[in-house]
């Protein structure tokens, strides 16, 4: 019996990196998942692969999170196919680094859109479930950038924004039984973190150890730690805790 039996979940950015790392550790658990990305051909290529069976179903549906029309879809698509909602996890994300000055007009809205209005959106179109039945989960990935990072004024002001909008959600939503949080990683080794190491010119072994040799425990983090993270936020376990931040940065925090 897993964790998520007869839940449906919806991962946004889910096709590669951290949001498949969360949408397999969810249909491992027992959820059916709808894998959201821009390309639809790739979601479907994702949710092909997840974990299926035991009354388990996934689909793959190409969403621009920071497109209205597109993220009601989305989760209308979500609703017909396999039922309602019961978790949404935000975690569509792109970067657009620059120093201030020369930080485009693109650059910041490209950023803030996706992070910021593409919750907004995802999550405004999700509560019309949750509440109607009294139950939901919602999971926001922000990031140890919200505390303020060179060349990501853009991308730290989105993350520090989800983590005020996950504890407004928790005032709001939490009379109608829903639970909001946020997850806050460190250094996660990525194909986006990956690209950073080619685009400084650096190695990506080199890059990673760099980053491991600034937190305590010696080592970068992995999808399926935030993975698992989000598993315990979106159960039941999780259901006396809403608007907070958890920061899964093997301690990077502590020394910075």
């Amino acid at each position: 019996m897993g964790r998520f039996d007869g839940r449906i979940a919806v991962v946004t950015g889910a096709a590669r990196g951290i949001g498949l790392g969360i949408a397999t550790r969810f249909a491992d658990e027992g959820a059916s998942v709808a894998v959201l990305d821009l390309d639809e051909g790739q979601a479907s290529e994702a949710a092909a692969g997840l974990a299926s069976g035991d009354g388990r179903r996934h689909l793959g549906i190409g969403c621009d999170v920071s497109d209205s029309d597109s993220a009601r879809s989305a989760i209308e698509r979500v609703a017909a196919g396999l039922g309602t909602v019961h978790i949404l996890v935000n975690n569509a994300g792109v970067t657009r680094d620059n120093l201030l000055f020369k930080m485009s007009d693109d650059d910041w809205d490209a950023v803030i859109g996706v992070h910021l209005r593409g919750a907004f959106l995802m999550t405004r179109a999700a509560q019309k479930h949750f509440v109607e039945q009294k139950y939901g989960k919602i999971v926001c990935l922000s990031s140890v950038s919200a505390l303020g990072n060179r060349g990501q004024a853009n991308y730290a002001t989105a993350k520090m924004g989800l983590q005020g909008f996950v504890r407004t959600l928790g005032i709001e939503l939490g009379p109608f039984g829903v639970n909001a949080n946020a997850i806050a990683p460190g250094f996660i080794a990525t194909d986006m973190t990956d690209a950073t190491a080619a685009r400084v010119g650096m190695p990506v072994a080199e890059f990673r150890q760099a980053a491991a040799d600034r937190n305590p425990v010696r080592r970068v983090g992995y999808p399926e730690d935030i993975a698992a993270a989000a598993a315990f936020l979106c159960s039941d376990e999780a259901s006396y805790i809403t608007g907070q931040t958890l920061y899964v940065d093997g301690g990077a925090k502590l020394v910075s």
